[in-house]
């Protein structure tokens, strides 16, 4: 069984992966195995993941690329940068993403295709530039971060809301779309898990904290280290026949009445 969930000799690219859920998920495939690329746009913050992700064993393997996943060209470079570096990919996770908190009424345009071209167009970019790559692997991963907030809303949210309800339905398609090709493309749909930003807003919203709490069943809030096992298993051959998925990874708390 432990060979189903070896990633040894595979490529995976990790948008935001210099911290948070796309650092944890990093780790994990790392731990299986696999040579990763964080991209992301603080040097130092790479830097530091690379370590991190190096420390992990002998055969580990992790490089950084600096790239703006809003950038069309950027993002052709980031790909091919990986490619340069490690000879394939295997594994794209699309993660990198950002918020703006403000109500529907006051939402600015600007502001709201920051959020768009920053959670959902990387995405589709991001998707389009390593599917050649992908293909040619003969066994290719798309993993996109969703969010709690595919599945309902809050009153704040609007943009970050619709980017990540749009991540579900891009990932259907594109399921349906490249399993000709070898290629599984599936979401995770955090809850509220413990990362700088949500850390945030934490300090910002003083009932936030007792009010996750409540509503988890589990009765915490997530670590990204808790995407370290589902991101390792959904880029394995253990998940070779699961494709146009969205999968929770929130304590239950989409699933509490």
């Amino acid at each position: 069984m432990s060979g189903m969930f070896d990633l040894a000799g595979r490529v995976a690219l990790v948008t935001g992966g210099n911290g948070g859920i796309g650092l944890g998920l990093a780790r994990g495939m790392a731990r299986c195995g696999a040579a990763v690329m964080v991209a992301g746009r603080n040097a130092a913050k790479n830097a530091k993941a690379v370590e991190e992700l190096s420390a992990l064993g002998a055969a580990a393997q992790a490089a950084a690329v600096e790239a703006d996943v809003t950038d069309p060209d950027s993002v052709a470079a980031m790909v091919a940068r990986t490619v340069e570096r490690f000879g394939r990919l295997d594994i794209l996770v699309n993660n990198a993403g950002t918020n703006i908190r403000r109500r529907p009424e006051e939402y600015r345009l600007e502001d709201w295709r920051t959020v768009l071209d920053t959670n959902l167009t990387s995405a589709m970019l991001a998707s389009q530039a390593a599917h050649p790559h992908l293909k040619a692997g003969g066994h290719g991963r798309v993993i996109n971060i969703g969010s709690m907030l595919s599945i309902f809303g809050l009153p704040f949210h609007v943009a970050y809301g619709a980017s990540k309800g749009g991540i579900v339905q891009m990932t259907r398609s594109m399921a349906v779309a490249w399993a000709p090709d070898g290629i599984t493309v599936n979401a995770l749909l955090p809850g509220w898990i413990d990362t700088d930003l949500t850390r945030k807003a934490r300090s910002e919203m003083p009932t936030l904290n007792a009010n996750v709490l409540a509503r988890t069943p589990m009765g915490r809030w997530g670590d990204p280290r808790d995407f370290e096992g589902i991101g390792a298993f959904l880029a394995s051959d253990a998940a070779a026949f699961i494709t146009g998925t969205a999968i929770p990874v929130d304590g239950g708390f989409s699933v509490q009445g």
